[in-house]
C-alpha cells in the first residue's frame, strides 16, 4: 500500500501542474526566456457592446473611451459604459472601407485638453486609387462632437495594393508622432517596401505635427516636419526622413509602456510567422525587422540579397500558424492599479484564433511568455486593445454587425486541483 507521503507529493505536482499549464500551451518555436514570474491568468469582463468592425479603443485624458468603427465611426463610451448614440466624429463619406481598410486608428493630442486635436488614419479611394490618410480634427465646444469639416490632411500614402496598410497611431514619451504603414500588400513583399529607405511602406514613422525642424521630405504635400534626430535625417533626396524602423510588413498595432517608454509593436506575418518585436526606451531609432528577408525568426518568402539573423532586430517572441492564430493584435504593458500581479506585463492576441499572450521580463534577463489561451467567447476577433485613463486595459471584438463587444482584461486566480490523500 502506498504511503500517505506519496499521495501527497503526487497531489502537489498535480497542483504544480494545472498552475503551469499556461506556460508551455505555446508554439515551442518561441525564442528561449530566461528566469521565471509567477503565472498571470488572464479573463475578462464585459464593459459596452453594440460596435460594428471595431478597430481600436483609447482615451482623451478622461475616463470616457473613444472606439473607432471601420466604416468611419468613433463612438465614445462613458465610464459607466453607455455608449453615445450620437459619434463623436463620423468621416463615413471620405473613407473607403475595402479589405483591410476603412478607419483603422486614432490618437489624441498631448495637449488635447488645450487645442481640442486629435490625429486619425484611414484609407481613402479616388476613382481606382486606394490611399492611407493621417489626418487632424478639431473637437467642437462640445466635448463630445467633433468637427467633420476641421480636416486637415497630414501625410498621404498611395497604396500599390488593397492590404497591409498597417495602421496604428500613437504620440511617444517624446511628444512626437509615430505612425506604422504596411508594405503596401501583395505576396513576399513584390516591391521590397520594407527594406527600401526611400518609401514611407513598411515602416514606423516619427513624425513633429508641432511644426518647426526640417519641412516634410517623402511627402512634399505633408504638414509635418521632421525631427531633427531622426536615425536617416541627411537633408538631402534618398533615404525618407521621416523613418523611425525599418523591415515590417503590416504592423497593425504597437504601443508604448506609458512607464518606461518601451515600445511593442505586433507585426502581421504573411504564411507562417507572427511576431513581436520591442525596442527599449533609449533606442535611437534605425531597427530593421527583418521583413521580407525574414518573417518572424524564420527565413521570409525573399531571401536574395538578405543577410543573416544577426543583421536584423529579431522578434522577442513569434509563434506559427495553425492552432495558434494568424493575424497577432498587439496590445499593451499593462500599467493600471486594479491588477497588482499583472504589472508590467504585456498582453496581446490574435485575430483569427481569438487566443492571449502574455510577456514578462526584458532584453537583459531574457523574455517569459504564457500562453493564456481564449478568454473572450467563441469566434472573438481581437481587433485592438487600448489603455484608459487609469492605465486598465480593454480590447475591441471586431465584427461586421453591431453586435461586437468591449472588455476590460481582468484576472483570475489560478485552478488548482485538489489534493488527494489515501492511506
Amino acid at each position: 500500500m502506498l504511503s500517505n507521503r506519496f499521495w501527497r507529493v503526487t497531489g502537489w505536482l498535480l497542483v504544480c501542474l494545472a498552475a503551469a499549464t499556461p506556460l508551455f500551451a505555446f508554439a515551442p518555436s518561441q525564442q528561449s526566456a530566461q528566469g521565471s514570474t509567477s503565472p498571470v491568468f488572464l479573463n475578462a469582463e464585459e464593459v459596452a457592446t453594440g460596435f460594428a468592425s471595431a478597430t481600436g479603443v483609447t482615451n482623451a485624458g478622461d475616463t470616457r473611451l473613444f472606439v473607432t468603427e471601420a466604416a468611419g465611426l468613433i463612438r465614445i463610451v462613458l465610464a459607466d459604459g453607455t455608449v453615445l448614440a450620437t459619434p463623436f466624429l463620423d468621416i463615413s463619406d471620405r473613407v473607403a472601407v475595402g479589405f483591410q481598410g476603412g478607419l483603422l486608428s486614432l490618437a489624441f493630442h498631448p495637449n488635447y485638453t488645450s487645442n481640442g486635436y486629435f490625429y486619425v488614419y484611414y484609407t481613402h479611394e479616388n476613382g481606382s486609387q486606394l490611399y492611407s490618410r493621417l489626418s487632424r480634427f478639431t473637437v467642437t465646444a462640445d466635448p463630445n462632437i467633433a468637427n467633420p469639416a476641421s480636416e486637415q490632411i497630414v501625410l498621404t500614402l498611395s497604396q500599390p495594393f488593397g492590404d497591409n496598410n498597417g495602421g496604428d497611431l500613437h504620440f511617444g514619451p517624446d511628444g512626437y508622432l509615430y505612425l506604422s504603414t504596411g508594405d503596401g500588400g501583395d505576396f513576399g513583399d513584390p516591391a521590397n517596401n520594407g527594406q527600401r529607405t526611400d518609401t514611407l511602406l513598411g515602416k514606423l514613422l516619427r513624425l513633429d505635427v508641432n511644426g518647426g525642424g526640417n519641412p516634410a521630405e517623402c511627402d512634399a504635400a505633408g504638414l509635418y516636419t521632421i525631427p531633427a534626430n531622426n536615425p536617416l535625417v541627411d537633408g538631402a533626396g534618398g533615404a525618407c526622413d521621416e523613418i523611425w524602423a525599418i523591415g515590417l510588413r503590416n504592423p497593425w498595432r504597437f504601443s508604448f509602456d506609458r512607464s518606461t517608454g518601451d515600445l511593442y509593436i505586433g507585426d502581421v506575418g504573411e504564411f507562417t510567422r507572427e511576431e513581436i518585436n520591442f525596442a527599449p526606451a533609449s533606442s535611437s531609432g534605425g531597427e530593421n525587422y527583418g521583413w521580407r528577408c525574414w518573417e518572424g525568426t524564420q527565413p521570409g518568402p525573399v531571401i536574395t540579397g538578405c543577410g543573416p539573423a544577426g543583421n536584423y532586430d529579431m522578434p522577442i517572441f513569434d509563434y506559427d500558424h495553425g492552432a495558434n492564430g494568424c493575424a497577432v493584435t498587439g496590445g499593451y504593458v499593462y500599467r493600471g492599479t486594479a491588477w497588482p500581479q499583472l504589472q508590467g506585463v504585456y498582453v496581446f492576441a490574435d485575430f483569427c484564433s481569438g487566443n492571449f499572450w502574455t510577456i514578462s521580463g526584458n532584453p537583459i534577463d531574457g523574455w517569459d511568455v504564457q500562453f493564456q489561451g481564449k478568454i473572450l467567447p467563441s469566434f472573438s476577433s481581437p481587433s485592438g486593445f487600448g489603455e484608459g485613463v487609469d492605465g486598465e486595459l480593454y480590447v475591441i471584438l471586431f465584427d461586421n454587425t453591431a453586435t461586437r463587444s468591449l472588455y476590460r482584461i481582468t484576472v483570475r486566480p489560478p485552478v488548482f486541483l485538489p489534493l488527494v490523500t489515501r492511506s
